[in-house]
């Protein structure tokens, strides 16, 4: 029998401002699988952020928030890897 240990789970910090409090996140099935993402208002604002920094326009609170999606983005993918894992886990 193997044991596992599950990585702790990270802590954000902020949140983006423009992160709206509802709708911010959209839940897909994937293979049968729960999978968390980005709402299309949410990926919207994060291709305008993307595109003010490829031409050097973003302020410095953009940058802020920009940083603060990416913090996000990483953390959903955490969160989805733990899901993806723990299923594959229990049909061993």
């Amino acid at each position: 029998m193997s044991s596992h240990s599950l990585s702790p789970v990270p802590m954000l910090q902020h949140l983006p401002a423009s992160l709206p409090l509802d709708g911010a996140l959209r839940l897909e099935l994937q293979d049968g699988v729960p999978v968390l993402r980005a709402s299309a208002t949410v990926q919207q604002r994060i291709t305008t952020l993307l595109g003010k920094h490829q031409d050097g326009s973003l302020s410095p609170d953009e940058t802020a928030e920009l940083d603060q999606y990416e913090e996000l983005d990483e953390y959903l993918s955490f969160l989805n890897r733990m899901v993806r894992n723990m299923l594959a886990n229990t049909q061993v």
